[in-house]
C-alpha cells in the first residue's frame, strides 16, 4: 500500500474515532485519561497524523463503546458481544509488541488477498 493511501486510511480511522467520540459528547482530554494515553496522542490520531498501537486502538474501542468494525471502516459485527472477537482481542491484547504487530500485519495480508479474489 502507498504512502497517500496508508495516510487516507488514518484519516478516516482518525474521523471515525473523533465522530464517535463527539457522538458522546466527550472531550479528547477525557478520551486521553480513559484511555491513558495524552491528549496530543487523541489529536493525532483523530487528524490521521499518527498509527496506533493495537493496545491503544483496544482501549479506545472500549473507552467508545464502539464496534471494532465500525472504526475498522463501517463493518458491524451483529453482535459487539460476540465472544469470538473480543477473545481474539483480548489474546492479541497480551502478546508482546513485535508479536502484535506480526499478527497485524498478517490480518491486513490476509484481508488484502480476499479483498482481491473474493
Amino acid at each position: 500500500m502507498g504512502k497517500y493511501a496508508e495516510s487516507a486510511n488514518l484519516i478516516e480511522l482518525g474521523n471515525r474515532i473523533r465522530d464517535r467520540r463527539t457522538e458522546l459528547h466527550l472531550s479528547q482530554e477525557t478520551v486521553a485519561e480513559k484511555a491513558e494515553v495524552s491528549t496530543n496522542t487523541i489529536s493525532r490520531i483523530e487528524c490521521g497524523q499518527t498509527a496506533m498501537s493495537i493496545e491503544i486502538f483496544i482501549k479506545l474501542v472500549d473507552v467508545l463503546d464502539v464496534d471494532v468494525g465500525e472504526l475498522l471502516g463501517g463493518i458491524v459485527f451483529a453482535d459487539r458481544r460476540d465472544g469470538r472477537f473480543q477473545d481474539m482481542f483480548y489474546h492479541i491484547h497480551h502478546l508482546k509488541e513485535c508479536e502484535q504487530t506480526v499478527v497485524l500485519q498478517t490480518m491486513e495480508t490476509l484481508v488484502k488477498w480476499i479483498q482481491r479474489c473474493g
